[in-house]
């Protein structure tokens, strides 16, 4: 690979790790606000599929960049995404808190009530989603390069999936705990918004796979790749 390749593709990565962080902090930021999409009039354990919040929206583009990453860069590369990811969410957090400690100006359109409302919990939320997603991502990274290396960089699908199902399980598994422990989230509703999570985030793995594919073609026809072959970045 040529130099200029070489530095392309260090863009590329750059342009998918700011991706994945931009979708991980704002994930942590609007995870308050719940809504609901009814395809089916289905009830699971007391509350309709699907009841779930805005944060689940963003997050399942966390892992189909660190799929592509892993299936392009390597396993040490995806990684290094998910600790960066960890340290954006940090500062983020030491934002917030900073901005809720200050007092607001008695003209100021957002009062200190209302600032509290809506991020008052972030410190939780951040916490528990961290932890959550620490698990989960580095599972995804270990269980998709496993099932590379038994398929020797064949059937992309089945990898892609695989990883993402398990790691998603226990993505919102660890998150409901700790918002329902913290009292955030009523403990009643864990069962629903586990079911209701898990599942979205399948629906959602499963539409990325084509995207996934059409990534990993792009990139393989830009950079000569061969199967099962990675991108080394200067």
């Amino acid at each position: 690979m040529t130099l200029k390749d070489k530095l392309a593709a260090h863009r590329i990565y750059l342009l998918l790790a700011s991706l994945f962080i931009t979708s991980l902090v704002v994930s942590n930021l609007i995870f308050q606000k719940f809504f609901y999409w009814y395809p089916l009039d289905i009830e699971l354990f007391g509350s309709k599929l699907f009841e779930i919040s805005v944060g689940i929206l963003p997050y399942p583009i966390t892992f189909l960049i660190t799929d592509l990453i892993s299936e392009i860069y390597g396993k040490k590369r995806a990684n290094q995404v998910v600790v960066t990811g960890i340290f954006a969410s940090l500062f983020s957090l030491g934002i917030v808190l900073v901005s809720n400690a200050v007092p607001a100006t008695s003209w100021s359109p957002v009062g200190d009530e209302m600032f509290k409302t809506v991020f008052g919990s972030t410190a939780i939320a951040v916490t528990a989603s961290m932890m959550a997603y620490l698990f989960a991502q580095f599972i995804d990274i270990q269980i998709y390069h496993f099932w590379k290396r038994l398929t020797k960089g064949k059937h992309l699908w089945l990898r892609n999936n695989c990883s993402t199902f398990l790691s998603q399980f226990v993505d919102t598994f660890t998150i409901l705990l700790l918002l329902c422990s913290f009292e955030i989230i009523a403990w009643e509703k864990f069962s629903g918004l586990l079911a209701a999570g898990f599942l979205f985030k399948v629906l959602i793995a499963m539409i990325d796979t084509p995207f996934l594919y059409l990534g990993v073609y792009l990139f393989r026809r830009r950079f000569k790749l061969k199967i099962n072959e990675e991108i080394a970045l200067i």
